[in-house]
């Protein structure tokens, strides 16, 4: 039946995304689906019907004023009551995600610059979920079923689109992914449900490279520098137990990141260390948790610790206000 397009607007539910583990493709694939993972900031859309859209990042934070162009969605789904999960992405000229132009992007709150911004540097939603659609819960549906809904609501345009996705043949997947310079493949179980804010074994990550987001609760000054500059972050992962020590990271940052997060750790300064373990490090400052980084490394020591980390890049869009 089609949606009846005059009737008042829906009131869709505040629903957190769905999270993937890190972890291997599946060995036996035939139950699976596979998509190529894209190198962004997550991003859910929900519309009322009434025309517009609202944006709301990973971490719950409003980000509508910051992406314009999105709002073109509000009349593709007008009279249609949802709620989308996808990722926000900038292309490069190769048409690849390109996370350092999106920073660009990123974190704007005032609305003319973000226009001005959004016609020298446009984004795409890349939407691969529905969770909810006009009055109706999706969530325990199984993927399958809300991947058939998603494609029912044409969602093709200038700013958006809602890629297919591959049954079974992972290693196929993987092997495209690589070859087209793609981050990674993300799992999903055909007849797995939505389960909102889980990081569950039902969706599977597997990237190119061990990435993974840290936290940094302290930091140490670089040898030889003038002034408090840093040299290395503390970083930790959140445990049920708090937050856990990982390591130190220092290679990787350039002197622009070095700067920035000289002007950042500088204002966070708290006087005990973070973690919930001791940290024997020499000289350490301490931070509060707030900021979240992406860090390579090559494998998890016996310790506990990340071994051979390289930093990657500050993650704005996960910053923690609490």
């Amino acid at each position: 039946m089609a949606p009846n397009r005059e009737r008042a607007p829906f009131a869709p539910p505040s629903i957190a995304p769905m999270l993937a583990v890190p972890g291997p493709l599946p060995a036996h694939d035939e139950d699976w689906a596979f998509e190529a993972k894209w190198d962004g900031a997550r991003c859910v859309l929900t519309g009322a019907g009434d025309g517009t859209v609202r944006l709301t990042s990973r971490a719950g934070n409003d980000i509508t004023v910051t992406y314009p162009e999105l709002q073109g969605l509000g009349a593709i789904l007008r009279g249609r009551g949802v709620v989308l999960d996808g990722e926000v992405v900038v292309l490069d000229t190769e048409g690849r995600p390109d996370f350092g132009l999106l920073q660009r992007r990123m974190g704007v709150a005032n609305a003319r610059h973000a226009t001005r911004l959004a016609q020298r540097t446009p984004v795409q939603l890349v939407v691969f979920d529905v969770m909810y659609l006009d009055g109706r819960s999706l969530l325990n549906s199984s993927y399958l079923e809300r991947r058939q809904i998603l494609s029912g609501l044409g969602l093709a345009g200038p700013h958006w689109s809602a890629p297919g996705y591959v049954h079974g043949h992972g290693a196929r997947t993987w092997e495209a992914v690589v070859r087209e310079g793609l981050e990674g493949v993300v799992a999903k179980r055909l007849s797995s449900p939505y389960t909102p804010g889980v990081r569950s074994p039902n969706w599977r990550k597997t990237k190119r490279v061990e990435t993974l987001d840290v936290v940094i609760g302290g930091w140490t000054r670089r040898r030889g520098a003038a002034g408090e500059v840093p040299g290395a972050v503390l970083v930790g992962v959140d445990t049920p137990d708090g937050l856990r020590y990982a390591g130190s990271v220092g290679s990787g940052m350039s002197e622009r990141e070095l700067g920035e997060l000289a002007a950042y750790l500088a204002v966070l300064g708290r006087p005990t260390s973070p973690f919930a373990d001791p940290v024997l490090v020499a000289d350490a400052h301490w931070v509060e948790p707030r900021l979240v980084a992406e860090v390579t490394a090559s494998e998890w020591t016996a310790a506990g610790r990340l071994r051979h980390p390289v930093w990657q890049r500050l993650r704005p869009d996960l910053t923690r206000l609490d």
